[in-house]
């Protein structure tokens, strides 16, 4: 996989490596689970703290699935 650069926002969280798009997903879970940031009655809910609410676009609340698209503008 080709590398991809996160800007400095997804940097925030992740780091400012480059890195596959597949092992920037792996920090950015590595990162949510480290901070208990999973709502804990919908799994497939991101609860954002002030970092991840930069990169979710300023919402406070993603589904899994919104949150890929949403990092995919934070990559170069």
């Amino acid at each position: 996989m080709k590398p991809v650069t996160p800007d400095a926002a997804l940097a925030a969280v992740v780091g400012s490596a480059s890195v596959p798009r597949t092992e920037l997903t792996k920090k950015l879970w590595a990162y949510i689970k480290k901070n208990g940031l999973q709502d804990k009655k919908n799994k497939r809910m991101i609860n954002a703290d002030a970092a991840l609410k930069v990169v979710f676009g300023g919402k406070s609340q993603v589904s899994m699935f919104d949150m890929t698209k949403m990092v995919s503008k934070h990559v170069s």
